[in-house]
């Protein structure tokens, strides 16, 4: 399934940060597993590929994962969508080196129509889960994709452990809102914090995954540090990136891109290569290190898993 991605570019390219900046934040206790899943991201067509070694536990291959070439993580870590720090792809790799704030813990907040809400600090959070390695591809709407190795955990995991009640039809994500670590929400780009949202069957889905880590390695800020989201059959918007709040609803959600602009996107966001966005096709894509465009596929070639969700649907209504 092809995943998608929107965004615009603007400003300068910025360097990118040293890896080793970001990543002894902490260690995760108990045997990991390596998660692995596809995500959009830059457009850059060559780099020198200095992956470091992983310091996640018994690392193993997730039967859900793509046999695809792997992105080179010299792109997977400097060319990023992330407009809490900036609208220009190159400058969140410099911008979000020292992010999260290590002197502030992280929290995960759990709350609406749920038998188990509470506040979570991070490491106790993830702690009861076993994270595997899962390789998914995802599409960006410019016409670029990547083929990342995510670390994580399937959302459902988290979901079970909530207990939401009969009245959550939908869950809804949100982003920290801290403009002196974040200096792009500053501007008026989006109406922040960031929120997206999936229907509980979405959610559920064993596809859908909370990374905490990518190529072995914690997630660095750019990427989404130190929780995101990861759906590879919707465009990479969807995934919304460092969550501190997880909310059980009864109603559908109204996302940050679907108040920016309602006519382009919508709650689905599935990838649909039929349903061209306003103002270009999404018909073909680049993934990054090839020089030619490939056709975009349907639900970002994972329609065997998550067609079915979407049987008595017009995706061209409900894009």
């Amino acid at each position: 399934m092809l995943i998608k991605k929107t965004t615009a570019n603007e400003i300068t390219s910025s360097e990118i940060t040293d890896h080793k900046v970001y990543v002894n934040r902490r260690q995760f206790l108990n045997s990991t597993a390596m998660g692995v899943t596809a995500s959009l991201l830059p457009l850059s067509l060559s780099a020198a590929d200095n992956t470091p070694k992983p310091t996640f536990l018994d690392l193993q291959k997730s039967t859900l994962s793509t046999d695809d070439k792997l992105t080179s993580y010299k792109d997977v870590t400097s060319y990023n969508n992330f407009y809490e720090f900036s609208t220009d792809k190159y400058a969140p790799a410099l911008l979000a080196s020292n992010f999260p704030d290590k002197s502030k813990p992280w929290r995960v907040t759990i709350e609406g129509e749920c038998d188990k809400p509470g506040e979570y600090d991070y490491d106790d959070l993830i702690r009861p889960f076993t994270l595997e390695e899962r390789i998914y591809r995802f599409r960006c709407v410019e016409g670029w994709s990547m083929v990342i190795p995510w670390v994580g955990f399937p959302l459902a995991d988290l979901i079970k452990r909530a207990q939401p009640n009969s009245r959550a039809k939908f869950v809804e994500f949100t982003t920290l809102y801290d403009p002196e670590q974040m200096p792009g929400q500053s501007r008026k780009v989006l109406d922040w914090p960031y929120t997206e949202g999936l229907r509980i069957d979405e959610a559920m889905n064993p596809l859908t995954l909370l990374s905490v880590g990518l190529y072995g390695q914690e997630l660095l800020g750019q990427n989404g540090a130190p929780i995101r989201l990861v759906v590879p059959w919707k465009y990479g918007f969807k995934s919304i990136k460092s969550i501190v709040k997880i909310r059980f609803v009864e109603s559908m959600p109204n996302s940050a891109w679907m108040k920016a602009g309602p006519r382009e996107y919508g709650f689905y966001s599935n990838v649909n290569p039929e349903v061209d966005h306003p103002r270009w096709s999404q018909g073909r894509e680049r993934r990054i290190g090839e020089f030619l465009k490939r056709k975009t596929q349907m639900f970002n070639g994972y329609g065997e898993e998550v067609a079915h969700l979407y049987s008595a649907m017009d995706l061209t209504k409900h894009f």
